[in-house]
């Protein structure tokens, strides 16, 4: 049996339109079977900041955006009141698929595995590649682990800049998990406290060019 992984669905060097074209017709594993469409990052392809979240929701898998839904939105009301221009991201997934289990008529979002994760990688690494962005933001666990590894704890490092090989990352919470908080008054203004260090970040980087 053929182990799982997207990289021979990955063109070489290719840029952003042409790795979107590329990943529509990605099956390096299953979750493309029941998934509505490939979910591929959106924004400019010379964006300095590369926004990362763990997978598309039910909205996303519909319509074939990033961050369209209820967290989508949001991410963006967070965005505006921190001073972030959001059509100045690069947006995406660590996994452009969207896992769920039904539920009656309702598709319930299921956390994507380990092998799911590894298996969608080669994309998220050629956005990166082709994008070249200076900070990376992860938007709750799955991307911040992708991004810095198995033993970060968003709990006790949300908010702070770390550094990686080719550009610093700063990490947060994932929207949804403000939605689903229950003081959701609190947990929305954290989010947007780590979102307003995001954009003293960018307005660094952005004064160094």
């Amino acid at each position: 049996m053929r182990a799982p992984g997207a990289a021979e669905y990955v063109p070489t060097g290719a840029d952003i339109a042409d790795l979107r074209a590329a990943a529509r017709a990605c099956h390096g594993c299953d979750l493309y079977r029941h998934a509505t469409q490939t979910v591929f990052g959106e924004g400019p392809a010379s964006a300095d900041v590369v926004m990362v979240g763990e997978q598309p929701g039910d909205h996303e898998d519909i319509d074939g955006h990033p961050f369209v839904g209820p967290a989508g939105r949001l991410l963006d009301r967070a965005l505006a009141e921190a001073g972030i221009d959001r059509d100045r991201l690069y947006l995406t997934n660590v996994v452009k698929h969207f896992k769920f289990e039904e539920r009656g008529k309702r598709r319930i979002h299921k956390q994507p595995g380990r092998t799911e994760i590894v298996a969608c990688s080669p994309w998220f690494d050629a956005e990166i590649d082709a994008v070249r962005p200076q900070l990376v933001v992860c938007l709750g666990a799955v991307a911040a682990h992708a991004v810095l590894g198995p033993t970060f704890k968003i709990t006790a490092e949300r908010g702070e800049t770390h550094t990686a090989e080719r550009f610093s990352v700063i990490a947060t919470v994932h929207p949804s998990a403000v939605l689903r908080a229950p003081d959701r008054t609190a947990a929305y203004a954290d989010f947007v406290r780590d979102l307003r260090r995001v954009e003293a970040a960018i307005r660094g980087l952005r004064g160094n060019a």
